[in-house]
């Protein structure tokens, strides 16, 4: 097995070659300290022979460090557009019932390395709260919720909580804990059939 690594902030480059055998490790090779490894006892004899080829090792030393890190840069800014992306969501509050606990739903954001939760006066709740999981979209984008207990918050406390969600590179979203902006089944319920007037000419016995 042969990989490197490349930190594009700091430049930083690491590397591994690695073999095995019979589904054990068997040699590799310390970049830092440029030689061979054995774990086992087996492996001595090919570590030596392969500590006193130079060209060799100084063949491997530089796909490591160079080759192998020029591929790497490579497809990362081939991929570049599809790593670096970032959008944010559409926050809402939802409740089912006045006593069920209000769930603040993101939905849309990308990549999934993000957080969502409350907070009170500022400070991440711990309590009281019930943390769901990521979930994709059907277009690549992703979702997820959290539930905050509100049964035995008091009215005039409600302004002290916020729902927050957390993205690395951009400022936080934060929704403040609000009635008026809950959405709730009620909202969603369809308009009374009496008050429907296709259904009240359905109503009215015919002749």
């Amino acid at each position: 097995m042969v990989g490197c690594e490349w930190d594009d902030e700091t430049n930083e480059v690491n590397g591994y070659t690695q073999y095995g055998y019979d589904g054990d490790d068997f040699i590799s090779f310390d970049l830092k300290t440029e030689t061979w490894i054995a774990p086992k006892q087996q492996g001595v004899i090919t570590k030596h022979k392969w500590d006193n080829d130079k060209a060799d090792m100084s063949y491997t030393k530089n796909y490591l460090t160079q080759e192998c890190v020029e591929w790497v840069k490579k497809y990362v800014n081939y991929g570049r557009s599809s790593l670096m992306r970032k959008d944010l969501p559409s926050v809402s509050l939802l409740q089912k019932t006045a006593s069920s606990p209000v769930t603040c739903h993101a939905t849309g954001f990308y990549p999934n390395r993000a957080d969502l939760f409350w907070t009170k006066d500022g400070e991440e709740l711990h309590e009281d709260v019930d943390k769901g999981e990521r979930l994709p979209n059907h277009d690549g984008s992703f979702q997820m919720s959290v539930d905050l207990k509100v049964s035995s918050i008091a009215p005039e406390d409600w302004k002290r909580y916020h729902c927050v969600f957390q993205l690395s590179g951009v400022n936080d979203i934060k929704t403040k804990l609000d009635k008026t902006k809950i959405l709730t089944n009620r909202d969603k319920r369809p308009p009374s059939p009496v008050d429907n007037r296709e259904v009240q000419e359905e109503m009215i016995p015919k002749a």
